[in-house]
């Protein structure tokens, strides 16, 4: 597989302190802008749109909640 052009980068981390009412999960989403080669906050207006707290992930994730949240794995090499 190829990948296309940069959209946004994704992250989740792990801290069932922090975020106990996430699933013990923080996200965060950046959007990309090619033209400045820049990242910024993703926001309500993007789509899918953003909230900007470190819940904006777990709607998304709970039809992943048997594998700990986590859609893709490491593959086995």
């Amino acid at each position: 597989m190829v990948p296309g052009a940069q959209h946004d980068v994704d992250f989740m981390v792990k801290d069932s302190k922090r975020f106990a009412d996430g699933g013990g999960w923080g996200y965060a989403e950046f959007e990309y802008d090619a033209a400045s080669d820049t990242f910024r906050p993703g926001t309500l207006d993007d789509k899918p749109p953003q909230a900007n707290d470190a819940k904006c992930g777990v709607a998304c994730h709970t039809i992943a909640q048997k594998r700990d949240y986590v859609f893709t794995e490491y593959a086995h090499r």
